[in-house]
C-alpha cells in the first residue's frame, strides 16, 4: 500500500514515479508531434535518439539512488513515449488524480497500473471529461495550489493548451480549504520560444520561499507580478527566453536542500549554489528537445 502525501513541491521526496525512455519508438513524424520544440528538432534532423535518453534517465535514477528514494517505473510498452510520467497523474495531499491528457496518451496511465492499484480507491480520482488537465500544469504549494491555464476562446486551435478552467474549477471544488490560484499562459503550435507548454515551463518553487520564473510565459503581466510579489523578487531568479527554452524552470527538487538539475544550466546552477543548495546536475539536454525535463518525467507519490 502507498501511503500518498504531497504537500509542496520541496519536501523531502521518499517516493516517486519515474517515466522510461525503453522502447521509445521511432522519431515521429511533424503531424504526431505535441509541441512546437519537438517540431523544430524532427525538422532539423536533430531528434533524441532512445539510447541517449536511456543514459539520461538512468543519471537521475541514480541520483534517487543516492538519496535512498525509492523509485516506481512505467512498464514499457513497446514503440511509445513514456517519458513524461507527470503528464498523466499528479499527487496533491494523499489523492491521486489521473490527468485527462491528450487521447493519444491514454496507455500511459495503464502502465503504471502496479503503482495505483496500490493506492486505497477512495484516494484515485478522475476529473470529469470536460475538465483538461496536465500534471505539468498543476503544484501544490502548501496551503495553495497553483495551475497554469489557458481560456481563450481558440483554446481548441492549440494543441499546446493542456489545462482548461474547468480542470482549475474541479481542483478548487476538489480541494475547498486551499486557494486555487490560475494564471494564463502564452501557447503557440509553432514557436517553441513562445510557448508555455505547461506552468513548470516558466515558474517553479523551489526550497523554502524561492522560485523561478520567466515573466514571457506569462499572459497577464499582474499574474506574474502576484508570483514575485509572493515569493519576493530577492528570492526570484528570473530566466530569460533563451533559458526558458532550453527547460531552465524545470529543475526537480528531492528536499528544500537538494536540486536536481541539467547540467549546462551554468548560470541558473551558480545561483542556487550561491544560494545554498546542494545541486546534482544531470545530463538532460536530449529529452529536453521534446519540450520537457525533469519536473515533466517525475511523478512524486511521497514527500514527507
Amino acid at each position: 500500500m502507498i501511503k500518498l502525501h504531497v504537500k509542496n513541491e520541496t519536501s523531502r521526496l521518499r517516493e516517486v514515479v519515474l517515466g522510461t525512455a525503453k522502447n521509445n519508438g521511432p522519431t515521429p513524424t511533424i503531424d504526431q508531434a505535441y509541441d512546437p520544440k519537438s517540431i523544430e528538432h524532427i525538422k532539423a534532423g536533430t531528434y533524441p535518439v532512445e539510447e541517449d535518453m536511456i543514459k539520461e534517465m538512468e543519471a537521475v535514477a541514480k541520483v534517487f539512488e543516492k538519496y535512498d528514494v525509492k523509485v516506481y517505473r512505467p512498464k514499457v510498452i513497446n514503440d511509445y513515449n513514456q517519458i513524461f510520467a507527470r503528464d498523466i497523474a499528479f499527487v496533491i495531499d494523499d489523492k491521486f488524480i489521473r490527468a485527462n491528457i491528450l487521447p493519444d496518451r491514454d496507455r500511459e496511465i495503464e502502465a503504471i497500473e502496479h503503482v495505483w492499484s496500490q493506492i486505497p480507491e477512495e484516494n484515485r480520482l478522475r476529473l470529469p471529461e470536460e475538465c483538461h488537465v496536465e500534471g505539468g500544469d498543476v503544484m501544490p504549494w502548501n496551503d495553495h495550489i497553483f495551475i497554469g491555464t489557458y481560456s481563450g476562446d481558440d483554446y481548441s486551435d492549440y494543441i499546446t493548451a493542456r489545462t482548461n478552467m474547468d480542470a482549475v474549477i474541479a481542483i478548487q471544488e476538489l480541494f475547498p480549504n486551499k486557494t486555487v490560484k490560475s494564471f494564463e499562459l502564452c501557447k503557440s503550435n509553432t514557436i517553441a520560444k513562445d510557448n508555455a507548454l505547461h506552468l513548470d515551463c516558466c515558474f517553479q518553487p523551489i526550497g523554502a520561499n524561492k522560485a523561478i520564473l520567466h515573466k514571457e510565459g506569462f499572459l497577464e503581466e499582474d499574474e506574474y507580478e502576484w508570483l514575485l510579489n509572493f515569493f519576493g523578487n530577492e528570492h526570484c531568479f528570473i530566466i530569460s527566453k533563451d533559458e526558458m527554452y532550453n527547460m531552465n524552470s524545470n529543475v526537480f527538487s528531492i528536499s528544500e536542500d537538494v536540486i536536481i538539475s541539467e547540467q549546462n544550466f551554468t548560470r541558473l546552477n551558480t545561483w542556487l549554489r550561491a544560494q545554498g543548495f546542494t545541486v546534482e546536475e544531470v545530463p538532460y539536454a536530449e529529452i529536453a528537445k521534446q519540450e520537457g525535463l525533469l519536473r515533466c518525467s517525475t511523478l512524486p507519490l511521497v514527500r514527507d
